[in-house]
């Protein structure tokens, strides 16, 4: 996961290199969206970690509604 968020992180450097440059709206366009897939791929890593290992972790441990609040939370913020 820090290797995809090191290509995003020269990803968004690049991308602030082509606006000032003064590059052609469609080129920063395309790279933007390239930025936002890839932030998209880490979000369902974690989410992904999140409920197969601390969500059952929570459950176990008898913290179900704290589980259950949060993935609702992350829930929403994804629909937004």
């Amino acid at each position: 996961m820090v290797r995809r968020l090191q290509i995003i992180e020269g990803q968004v450097r690049g991308l602030q290199k082509l606006v000032e440059e003064g590059t052609y709206c469609i080129d920063v366009i395309t790279q933007s969206s390239a930025v936002k897939q890839g932030l998209s791929n880490v979000e369902d890593m974690l989410m992904e970690h999140h409920l197969s290992h601390c969500l059952v972790k929570q459950i176990k441990n008898g913290s179900s509604k704290k589980a259950i609040d949060e993935v609702l939370k992350v829930y929403k913020l994804k629909r937004k």
